[in-house]
């Protein structure tokens, strides 16, 4: 049987994002990176809430979100688990989906002025510090 994975998130008062969102794009990066391994048991809705000091009903209603998209599996009686990788959206909507991202970050950036190369030397470089716990 599977021990529950600690999750080791925080939330940010501060940040513009509903608190639902921050949970979800945390467990996201963290299953996308290999932090959490499929198969690994998440805390129960009741655990992370006390947790992260927040009510349980925004715990479950994340938890939903992931399971719904596929990120998460649940298995009767026995809780939330990292589900298996697959293909989660189809070509077009991931291309559909980079393309907003891509959009989103070029209109945050550009009005900090950096040099073009100086913005995609740092995004590589992120990139290469995510990647690395995910192929290991």
């Amino acid at each position: 049987m599977a021990r529950t994975q600690a999750l080791m998130i925080q939330i940010a008062t501060g940040d513009p994002r509903p608190i639902t969102k921050q949970i979800v794009d945390a467990v996201r990066m963290k299953i996308a990176t290999g932090d959490l391994a499929p198969g690994a048991q998440l805390p129960s809705v009741r655990g992370l809430a006390q947790q992260l000091t927040i009510n349980p009903n925004t715990v479950a209603k994340a938890y939903a979100e992931l399971t719904t998209e596929g990120w998460l599996e649940s298995r009767q009686g026995l809780g939330l688990f990292v589900a298996p990788p697959r293909q989660r959206l189809s070509d077009a909507e991931r291309e559909r989906r980079l393309d907003e991202a891509i959009q989103r970050f070029l209109h945050d950036v550009i009005a900090l002025d950096y040099p073009p190369d100086e913005v995609q030397a740092r995004l590589h470089r992120e990139f290469r510090l995510l990647v690395p716990r995910k192929t290991a």
